[in-house]
């Protein structure tokens, strides 16, 4: 059983960061797949980024180059930094997590991820 709580939400003008962390607390919660998901009003629940290691991370093709996903293993912790914030990517985020041995780990799907957090929310004006 994994328990995540994210933190570090909150509204800022486009252009702007700003840096979501999750803390994870759990069995070995260090060998479990780790992810950022964003649901929007409206809209379907997305992946955003994922990680196994800090190097296999995995991020959808609107936020290449402008999100970086890390965990330090040492602090249980998960985090997104997010630079260059723009008015779509305002929504709801949520970290999640998985078992490294289930299909899920690769999935890059909410579908694929066991446990959940409650979420942080994220509003990026113009």
């Amino acid at each position: 059983q994994v328990h995540l709580v994210e933190s570090g939400g909150g509204s800022v003008q486009a252009g702007g960061s700003l840096r979501l962390s999750c803390v994870a607390s759990g069995d070995a919660t260090g060998t479990y797949c780790m992810g950022w998901f964003r649901q929007a009003p409206g809209k379907e629940r997305e992946a955003v980024a994922t990680i196994y290691t800090n190097y296999y991370t995995r991020y959808t093709d609107s936020v290449k180059g402008r999100f970086t996903i890390s965990r330090d293993n040492a602090k249980n912790s998960l985090y997104l930094q997010m630079n260059s914030l723009k008015p779509e990517d305002s929504a709801m985020y949520y970290c999640a997590a998985v078992s490294a041995t289930s299909p899920g780990c690769i999935s890059f799907s909410p579908s694929g991820f066991t446990y959940w957090g409650q979420g942080t929310p994220v509003t990026i004006s113009s």
